[in-house]
């Protein structure tokens, strides 16, 4: 057998190389879309960002919204799953809002273009079709999350936006202040620990009844 022709078209190697292709479509499709906005994303660029033609895109992609609309959807999928690993239906109100926090910082740190992306999506009309799923999630999670710390006298039962708006604005704030260098006035910033925790505190003392 000639070793050379079966390495060529060996099933085995042509999957794996078309994975690393989705994978590199992907990457760069989001920083596309970071870069250019939703408007201005196009086929052709994603090709020759990843220097590759137009038809092998169709190969994945039927047209420019199903490749958003997928994208979209697996990283939401896959940030949620960040975000709510280890999250105990049973914890305390204050440890169980340490642990999002302590996720979801980690989260939105490590992967900042596609929480940009997701950002962009989340005021386009892809947006009911992506955060759907995502939403309920969150709401199914954090609804009873909220009840039970009701329930315990753990803070006082506010609406869902209440909940979100106090416990994770100031969250999001911070990581926006470090992602783009600079907080309020253009001063230098860098999120540290110390002022996660201390801003948290805070977060936390509000909620207290």
């Amino acid at each position: 057998m000639n070793i050379h022709l079966y390495l060529k078209v060996n099933p085995k190697t042509m999957r794996i190389r078309d994975v690393n292709k989705v994978e590199l479509v992907k990457e760069k499709a989001i920083e596309l879309l970071v870069e250019l906005g939703i408007e201005g994303f196009t086929m052709a660029k994603l090709a020759k960002s990843c220097r590759i033609s137009v038809a092998t895109l169709y190969i994945y992609y039927k047209d420019k919204d199903d490749l958003i609309l997928q994208i979209g959807l697996e990283e939401t999928k896959r940030l949620s799953k960040l975000m709510l690993e280890g999250f105990d239906l049973g914890f305390s109100f204050a440890d169980g809002l340490r642990h999002q926090w302590e996720h979801r910082a980690k989260c939105m740190l490590e992967n900042p273009m596609s929480c940009k992306m997701i950002e962009q999506l989340r005021t386009s009309s892809y947006q009911e079709k992506i955060f759907e799923s995502m939403m309920t999630t969150f709401k199914k999670s954090l609804g009873v999350f909220m009840k039970n710390a009701v329930i315990n006298g753990e803070i006082d039962e506010m609406p869902m936006e209440t909940y979100w708006s106090v416990a994770f604005g100031p969250l999001y704030s911070l990581v926006r202040f470090h992602n783009e260098g600079q907080s309020i006035g253009g001063r230098p910033f860098v999120l540290t620990d110390e002022i996660l925790w201390t801003t948290f505190n805070l977060v936390l003392k509000a909620f207290k009844k």
